[in-house]
């Protein structure tokens, strides 16, 4: 933009104020700084770029220049003061707007993830954030441990890299509730691949769940939901795989819904455990250990810190106890959805 693009108004008395000043030699007064300030925001929300204001201001400057001797110096501080108070409201509009578009943008944020806003209006306002919700999207959620903020050093970290990778304009970044999101149309699985491998290494090793691809605008919630609950989960379960899909852990939710069915099984099939000495606890781990191993007796005495024969051992008094045998393929399954039981119960510690 040239400096004749600038409209005259927001020039309005400044040549008259220097003119007096050479003469006189004051300073700008309180009212008269008051007013740059003004025309400075109202030029910032009119759009004007600073640089071209500012050009402006010298022009006009020059134009107005005294030609009373001894004047320069006055003239170019009250230049100097003009500017200055000019720029001070322009950057204020700028935070101003600034603020009101991160107002706007978290407003929309908690409608888009609570699903509490008319969907339809929903959709319109989703447009201004690069997002299209007629299309599918996928929603990826990275904690660490410490909570996150719009604007912290991890968040600014992991967004610049998404960004400068792949097409922002259909890519949404934020935080929630202290945690990393990045919403990706839901067939761009590289994009959420690729965040959660700069949240993990930006996070010093958090955890990173992706909810399935879901269609229009409640879809962002689903996979959002979905996300969360696969964090959960993996709390319960003690995964300690840095990326989850909620896509392959989906036996996990449907094992847990009728909760009262699986208390009976892990009360049925485990309960007999409670009798061992030392308690259940002992016998439940080497049972996990053993399954989460793939049933190899070597790599399960390994993460246990047993000897293989102590393992057989224990797997022996499992069996006697319980009636059923964990390298039985025949009893093996129930004892596994059991022990799967048994995690996403918090049970021994909580009483079934």
């Amino acid at each position: 933009m040239s400096e004749h693009a600038i409209p005259e108004h927001y020039l309005a008395g400044y040549a008259g104020t220097l003119a007096e000043v050479a003469a006189t030699g004051r300073r700008l007064t309180r009212e008269e700084l008051a007013a740059r300030r003004s025309l400075g925001e109202q030029a910032a929300d009119a759009g004007h770029g600073l640089r071209a204001l500012v050009v402006a201001h010298l022009a006009a400057a020059r134009t107005a220049w005294p030609g009373v001797p001894g004047s320069t110096d006055s003239t170019l501080a009250a230049v100097q003061q003009a500017i200055d108070a000019f720029a001070e409201g322009y950057e204020r509009a700028q935070r101003l707007a600034v603020r009101r578009e991160e107002a706007a943008r978290r407003e929309f944020i908690d409608d888009l993830l609570y699903g509490r806003s008319d969907l339809g209006r929903l959709a319109e306002r989703a447009e201004r954030f690069g997002l299209r919700l007629s299309r599918a999207h996928a929603v990826a959620v990275a904690e660490g441990p410490v909570a996150y903020t719009e604007g912290d050093p991890v968040t600014r970290q992991v967004e610049r890299a998404v960004l400068g990778r792949f097409d922002a304009r259909s890519i949404l970044l934020t935080t929630k509730n202290g945690r990393l999101l990045c919403v990706a149309p839901g067939d761009e699985d590289d994009v959420l691949t690729y965040f959660a491998k700069q949240a993990h290494a930006a996070t010093e090793g958090g955890r990173i769940a992706v909810g399935r691809p879901q269609p229009g605008p409640g879809g962002v919630v689903q996979s959002y939901e979905e996300a969360l609950a696969a964090l959960e989960m993996a709390d319960r379960l003690n995964l300690d795989e840095p990326l989850l899909r909620a896509a392959d852990l989906l036996v996990y939710p449907v094992l847990a819904r009728d909760r009262q069915a699986m208390a009976d099984l892990v009360t049925h099939t485990l309960g007999p455990l409670t009798t061992a000495r030392g308690g259940p606890q002992p016998l439940l781990d080497t049972l996990t250990a053993y399954f989460d191993s793939g049933c190899v007796a070597t790599e399960a005495a390994r993460r246990l810190s047993l000897s293989v024969r102590a393992l057989t051992y224990r797997l022996e008094r499992i069996h006697k106890l319980t009636g059923a045998d964990p390298t039985d393929p025949a009893h093996r399954y129930m004892l596994q959805t059991a022990v799967i039981g048994a995690r996403l119960l918090d049970w021994p510690a909580k009483s079934l």
